[in-house]
């Protein structure tokens, strides 16, 4: 008897129903190999694209992965539907991989297992294959045409978030009787009371003369809630802190002001993960489409904030001032930075971007003045410090604490300085509090709201628990990357050691090496330019800390651990 693993996928980008399509792809696997032996494992991927190669599919990775071992506790893989788990030449790919283990594959279409000396079964599966392919790409022309005529007669609200300056209202069934009687709805928009005069007065700043910038630092300034901060549960990627002048350019730009539905701004382009390695497959890139590409409705759909005239003369304006939103920018050659992600700046913690200036590789921190404003934080507007000045003296330093004669001092100094971690357990239990608070306040909001409660007031609560609940999920998400484990004077020795002689491979790397070590070493480099220093910590999962004084005037660094020198 053969014991069977099965794989199947299922995406629910379309409302497939997971547990219905697990059902029906198992049941046509266990019919084919029901005389040959058992199904004894399992692996289904769920929400997944057909497009993803095997090694990006979660469970489909496992698969692989479990291939390799010889207790894998199967000797056959059967598939009960081979247009969901094969995508293009992704059979090709991958089948290579289970003869070579051993692992014979099954499937329906070939009526049991596929002999891979057989040129009509390969034929098959890549048939498959292509045809797989096809029917995604015939589903995005399908649905992108259909969309293009919805928006362009119809005017049709096709989804996402409504625009700054206006709210979503119900404008009854969906004119699709199957959706309708699913309980889908048409939406539409309306004015914001509280944010359509802001978008009315950005227009009006921007043609009297003002800049972004200006702009931006004018609404902080005010008082007036950016975007994310009056809409905190659909923003909850973004700071909420000030107004940014992408945010108000994002505004000046939007031509649905003007009552008319436009779509087809922007594209979705799946662009290669690697050219040197296809096999990784595609990831899907957002770009801007030329003005000319995009769908505008016949006639105005909702209510205007800015008229076309002056929303017209808002993009001559903006077109003689420099780069518009469709436009491409130069490709920047990209350069080595030995030290990238791991400078930060003292004044606000933020990480410095490499720049070079004259060949020469600097970090920089600049801080748009309307955060600044927001914060009242008092940071220059721009924060430079040269890598060839923090490198000789960080490079040493590193050398003399790992050297020979005092590699011992330095590991017991690593092992007594590991902070004490309750700190962060204390933020990983009020964070997790605060989220169980957030989910119990919710469902009590939802419950309300089906007994009738009044729906602008509920729904107003929903939007703070949901906000108290995504800052609540980052903070945790936050306090367990920071969280380290407490290693013995071993267990720290025995990762230096793997680290090799670091003071030879210091001295001769190049640096994208140097980076590498550098992110081994966990180093992070805190400039303050008000001193001109640059504090260093080294953490090999420890709290190991150190200090580097007065870079700029060559002065020999000294080592510190928690206050003892070493």
């Amino acid at each position: 008897m053969i014991r069977f693993a099965f794989y199947g996928r299922v995406s629910t980008e379309d409302q497939q129903d997971p547990e219905a399509s697990r059902a029906w792809q198992l049941a046509r696997a266990q019919a084919l190999v029901d005389a040959h032996g058992e199904i004894v494992g399992e692996y289904f991927d769920i929400g997944q694209s057909r497009s993803l190669p095997w090694k990006r599919r979660p469970r489909a990775n496992e698969l692989l992965a479990a291939l390799r071992d010889p207790d894998r506790g199967f000797e056959a893989v059967v598939i009960g539907e081979p247009h969901r788990a094969f995508y293009g030449n992704q059979y090709s790919l991958v089948h290579p991989v289970f003869v070579h283990f051993g692992v014979t594959l099954w499937v329906p279409e070939v009526g049991g297992q596929i002999d891979p000396t057989s040129e009509a079964h390969d034929l098959i599966m890549s048939v498959f294959g292509g045809m797989s392919k096809g029917e995604r790409e015939r589903i995005k022309v399908r649905v992108r045409s259909a969309m293009a005529v919805q928006a362009r007669t119809e005017g049709r609200f096709l989804g996402g978030r409504p625009p700054y300056g206006y709210r979503m209202i119900d404008l009854g069934p969906h004119p699709n009787p199957a959706k309708a009687a699913d309980g889908r709805r048409l939406h539409g928009l309306a004015h914001d009371e509280q944010t359509a005069p802001v978008v009315v007065r950005i227009f009006t700043e921007f043609l009297a003369g003002s800049g972004l910038f200006a702009i931006a630092e004018g609404l902080t300034r005010a008082g007036v809630l950016s975007p994310s901060a009056y809409d905190p549960a659909r923003n909850s990627h973004r700071t909420g802190k000030a107004w940014s002048k992408g945010a108000v350019r994002a505004i000046i730009t939007n031509p649905r002001y003007t009552g008319r539905q436009v779509w087809n701004r922007q594209r979705k382009q799946e662009v290669l993960l690697d050219v040197e390695d296809v096999g990784l497959g595609h990831t899907t890139k957002l770009r801007w489409n030329p003005d000319d590409r995009w769908i505008w409705s016949e006639n105005a759909v909702h209510p205007e904030i800015v008229d076309a005239e002056t929303f017209t003369q808002a993009q001559q304006v903006l077109a003689g001032r420099g780069r518009g939103p469709g436009d491409e920018k130069l490709p920047r050659t990209r350069r080595s930075y030995a030290l990238r992600g791991a400078v930060y700046c003292g004044v606000c913690n933020r990480k410095m971007q490499g720049h070079t200036v004259r060949d020469a590789a600097y970090y920089r921190c600049r801080y748009p003045q309307e955060y600044a404003l927001a914060n009242t934080v008092r940071h220059p507007v721009n924060v430079f410090v040269r890598e060839d000045v923090i490198l000789p003296a960080l490079d040493s330093w590193i050398a003399r604490a790992f050297a020979p004669p005092r590699l011992s001092d330095t590991l017991q100094a690593m092992a007594a300085a590991q902070a004490n971690m309750s700190s962060h357990d204390l933020a990983i239990d009020q964070a997790r509090r605060a989220i169980e608070e957030s989910n119990a306040k919710l469902v009590n909001y939802r419950a309300a709201l089906d007994a009738g409660a009044d729906p602008v007031v509920v729904t107003s609560w929903i939007a703070q628990a949901q906000a108290a609940k995504t800052t609540a999920e980052r903070n945790l998400r936050e306090a367990r990357r920071t969280q380290t484990q407490t290693l013995s004077h071993e267990e720290i020795a025995a990762l230096v050691e793997e680290l090799g002689d670091v003071a030879s491979a210091l001295g001769e790397a190049e640096p994208a090496e140097k980076a590498d070590l550098y992110r081994q070493l966990d180093l992070r480099l805190t400039y303050q330019p008000s001193t001109n220093t640059v504090k260093a910590e080294l953490k090999i999962n420890s709290a190991y800390r150190g200090v580097m004084e007065r870079v700029r005037g060559g002065t020999r660094p000294e080592l510190h651990a928690n206050g003892c020198r070493v």
